[in-house]
């Protein structure tokens, strides 16, 4: 009887002493999930660094970023790869979690988190450096492979991953194999010219080509967790937690919280794209054209202030404007409205101001401090830089087809021949053209020195007049007229008209 209760006894404490099978004396630790979908770029940065840090403010020790992008801005995709290895990979455990693809700067994010997971059937790889209207070639291409390289091979130093196979997703014309290390029993991969000549310590005759010297690797889910690339493939999200929780002997505190881009975040990213930015130029001079060619203030000069206030405040936003760059705009915008309004002809104040315009909207295409000149400083640097460029330059070749459409159909329609100013030829006063609106009946098709009107919009002192059926773009000499007022044409300069007050004829 003594002997059974010793017995059991014995049992319930060895029952004790074992973990139970829900995990409870497993450490409990917090895990966040941070969605980085779509282009990588500057926005995406800033977006991944508030999300990273709300994360950290509530203890996460996990942090899952979910990748699905084939790619982006190089510069950034650095910019992200460093706040992974150099800060955050201190403070918590980073895993990247390629949902659906990881190409190019999508693969350089990934490989600065230090477990990659991948859901089956995804991929991962492919970050040759590609250049916008042609191929990089000899110099200019190991320039800037050279430092996509060191971005990749500093995540595989951090991180544990084959260096040798991230090479391979930079670089061609290099043979990489995986070969067996008799002594440890793994694998070990080599490129070529590196490949271990002692059969003893190595498997040589049964080395595997991994990479050929013509291609770019890239891998799916079960290629990368082969070649050691990804730490597992899974089924789902729920997999990776699994996965992660089984390997590190941890227990997950119940479900991690998802933290995504909010609405404004992502807003500043799409204004930012090539095609919206070239768009929002489109918009904002063609705004200006026409207010320039209309009688009076009205909605286009409106729709270009709020397209220059967006174009500037988003790049101000992702950190490509800085306050000299902003500051040169603004009195680019100035000088040219003193132009156009206070000083008679073109000169010096409308080139300054055209100067300092270009100057801010090239400057904000170059992430730069204040006290640094914007100018690409590598190849990389010259590439995003050129996407840039390519925004503004579709925007102006829009700007110039439209103008010209407006200017040669606008005047022929009747409901909107108003809209804009046409160009009549001056008599007696010059043979130049002047800006006038008419109607479709009217008989007139010039304005001369002599020719009186009425002032139809204030002249402070440029204005509007009215000469018969035609409305005409007009500066009064040395002082503002009331609307009402009669005026004389005195001087046709071009397309300039001056005129003065003239006493009504009783």
């Amino acid at each position: 009887m003594v002997g059974m209760l010793c017995l059991s006894l014995l049992a319930g404490l060895n029952a004790a002493a074992e973990p139970n099978d829900t995990g409870t004396d497993l450490p409990t630790v917090k895990a966040a999930v941070i969605v980085c979908k779509g282009m990588i770029d500057d926005g995406l940065f800033r977006s991944i660094k508030r999300r990273t840090q709300t994360a950290l403010d509530q203890d996460v020790e996990y942090l899952i970023y979910e990748i699905e992008t084939y790619g982006g801005l190089v510069q950034s995709a650095d910019d992200i790869s460093k706040y992974f290895i150099l800060d955050i990979g201190k403070k918590a455990h980073t895993v990247a979690y390629v949902a659906t693809e990881a190409i190019s700067a999508g693969a350089m994010i990934s490989v600065s988190c230090q477990d990659i997971i991948m859901l089956e059937n995804t991929t991962i790889g492919d970050c040759a450096p590609i250049v916008l209207g042609g191929k990089l070639e000899g110099v200019e291409r190991e320039k800037t492979e050279s430092f996509i390289r060191a971005a990749f091979m500093r995540a595989a130093e951090a991180n544990g991953y084959p260096a040798a196979m991230l090479k391979a997703m930079v670089t061609m014309q290099e043979k990489v194999y995986r070969v067996k290390n008799l002594q440890t029993d793994e694998y070990e991969f080599f490129e070529d010219r590196e490949l271990p000549q002692d059969p003893n310590k190595y498997d040589l005759g049964n080395k595997e080509l991994v990479v050929d010297d013509d291609e770019l690797l890239t891998l799916t889910a079960s290629q990368a967790f082969k070649y050691e690339i990804a730490r597992a493939q899974v089924k789902d999200r729920a997999g990776a937690f699994d996965f992660l929780a089984k390997r590190d002997g941890v227990t997950f505190a119940g479900e991690p919280m998802v933290l995504k881009t909010n609405w404004s975040e992502e807003m500043v990213r799409w204004l930012n794209s090539p095609a919206v930015m070239a768009v929002l130029v489109m918009i904002a001079m063609l705004g200006v054209y026409i207010e320039f060619n209309t009688p009076g203030l009205g909605l286009p000069g409106l729709a270009a202030v709020i397209c220059f206030v967006i174009i500037i405040g988003s790049k101000y936003m992702v950190g490509l404007a800085n306050w000299v760059e902003v500051v040169l705009f603004a009195v680019g915008i100035l000088l040219l409205l003193v132009e156009i309004f206070v000083l008679p002809g073109f000169g010096i104040a409308g080139f300054a101001g055209i100067v300092c315009i270009f100057a801010g909207l090239f400057g904000m295409l170059i992430k730069n401090p204040p006290d640094k000149f914007p100018w690409p400083q590598d190849a990389i640097a010259w590439s995003d830089f050129t996407w840039g460029v390519v925004g503004l330059s579709l925007g102006f070749a829009g700007f110039i087809v439209l103008a010209w459409l407006f200017s040669k159909y606008l005047p022929r329609i009747p409901f909107l021949n108003g809209l804009i100013l046409v160009p009549a030829t001056a008599g007696r006063g010059g043979e130049m053209a002047v800006s006038m609106t008419t109607l479709p009946e009217s008989q007139i098709t010039s304005v001369g020195v002599g020719d009186t009107g009425e002032v139809v919009s204030t002249l402070r002192p440029t204005g509007k007049a009215r000469f018969a059926d035609a409305i005409v773009d007009v500066v009064a000499e040395a002082e503002f007229l009331d609307k009402g007022t009669n005026v004389e044409i005195i001087e046709v300069h071009g397309n300039r008209v001056v005129v003065k007050a003239v006493e009504e004829q009783s």
